[in-house]
């Protein structure tokens, strides 16, 4: 039997804009709009994306956490989600985990299957889950986007119009050269507020409890001054996190009181100030 008939352009064209639609109607329902990015991978940025979000929502925000690393989306295996996602009328209904909205591919394709996708069809598949998920009425929504600078994290942009954009970095020079490239891609996406997180800057020793500089301490700090971005804090190491995360409990929860949760809160009051104020007011040295 023939297949389905090629789209005409006009077709096509009529589809885009359709979706283009989709997607501004649910972005406009969303308060406040953040990509947590990296110019490398091995950073924590997922850790630090997903704890964010549970810290902001433990200060009452309404949260969507959308896990836009489609070739390796590790959010549901970090919140405890094993569920496969459905969908009803057409749309994708997010999961909801302690209050938070969560989509992520990993939800939908099989466990362990590889995605072995080109660019466009990862950029497709982000474009459905701003548009085509039930997302309703949220404060914030947190966008967990791939390492690098390629087609994922220029789709997100373009299509959430963040008003933040949160740099992962650890405190070597190796992962710092990739975050000034990852920062002054969000100034050329002309990103009105841009901040660094300094992840795994220091290990605190479980059995003295001392902190020890594995990785150096203070480059995310100095590089945001250097940048003229703000920078919104360090997290510390601890082996708890690591622990947290492969049976599914973000640290500010399972541990608020922890160190490093602790870490997560200041962050997230950091990023409450900034969203509050006017998007000229921009550079923070941390002090």
């Amino acid at each position: 039997m023939p297949g389905p008939k090629p789209l005409t352009q006009e077709q096509q064209r009529k589809l885009l804009e359709q979706q283009e639609k989709q997607i501004k109607e649910a972005m406009d329902r969303i308060k406040h709009r953040i990509v947590v990015f990296s110019g490398k991978g091995g950073v924590g940025k997922t850790t630090v994306a997903v704890n964010l979000a549970y810290a902001l929502a433990n200060k009452g925000k309404r949260v969507g956490l959308l896990d836009a690393d489609i070739t390796g989306p590790n959010v549901p295996q970090m919140v405890g989600i094993t569920e496969m996602a459905q969908a009803e009328g057409g749309r994708i209904v997010p999961h909801e985990k302690e209050g938070i909205k969560i989509v992520s591919l990993a939800s939908i394709v099989p466990p362990g299957a590889p995605i072995i996708w080109r660019g466009p069809l990862c950029s497709k598949a982000i474009e459905q889950f701003l548009g085509e998920a039930e997302w309703g009425e949220l404060d914030v929504l947190i966008g967990d986007l791939p390492p690098g600078t390629g087609d994922e994290v220029l789709t997100v942009t373009q299509r959430m119009a963040p008003q933040l954009a949160v740099v992962v970095t650890t405190p070597q020079e190796v992962a710092l050269i990739d975050a000034r490239r990852a920062v002054n891609m969000a100034k050329k996406m002309e990103i009105k507020q841009i901040g660094i997180v300094e992840n795994m800057s220091g290990l605190i020793c479980p059995h003295c409890g001392n902190r020890i500089d594995l990785f150096g301490t203070g480059g995310g700090k100095r590089d945001a001054a250097r940048l003229d971005v703000r920078f919104l804090g360090e997290v510390p190491i601890d082996p708890q996190v690591r622990t947290g995360a492969d049976m599914g409990q973000p640290t500010v929860l399972a541990n608020p009181d922890a160190e490093v949760a602790q870490a997560f809160f200041t962050i997230a009051s950091r990023i409450e100030e900034i969203l509050s104020r006017p998007h000229n007011e921009n550079r923070d040295t941390g002090r």
